[in-house]
């Protein structure tokens, strides 16, 4: 091979690299899924509001799941298998990581009860909106 085909070649194998990286990069993980948001009650609506302040970096818009935690609109979270108290207790005083690899969830400070409880109901919308019940 002469040097201008060994360029040509190197470009193409940089150009195919970047493409397949710019492609895979802009996925979405295979754990985030598409989530249906209903009209919110109004405890859920606030419950909204405290969810995207305090969980959202981690469990994603709409608790749809990130590269960084899960989808709480998922069928390991439906209420008869993680009840309103292992939500409340998740976020009051950590949790040991159980279904996923992401690590354990530390506690969530700054949330009093009340708080918890409208995070809940905002989950659980969204969760029965989904099909979780």
């Amino acid at each position: 091979m002469n040097r201008s085909t060994l360029v040509f070649a190197g470009i193409g194998a940089v150009a195919a690299a970047v493409l397949v990286f710019m492609v895979s990069g802009s996925r979405k993980p295979d754990h985030v899924v598409d989530v249906a948001v209903p009209e919110l009650s109004a405890t859920a609506a606030g419950g909204e509001s405290l969810f995207i302040e305090n969980c959202a970096a981690c469990h994603g818009e709409n608790a749809a799941g990130t590269a960084s935690g899960p989808p709480l609109i998922h069928k390991y979270y439906e209420p008869s298998h993680h009840g309103d108290g292992a939500f409340h207790a998740a976020v009051m005083q950590g949790v040991r990581a159980h279904h996923w690899r992401f690590g354990n969830m530390p506690p969530v400070d700054g949330l009093e009860e009340q708080d918890v409880g409208s995070i809940i109901a905002y989950v659980r919308e969204v969760q029965r909106a989904n099909g979780i019940n």
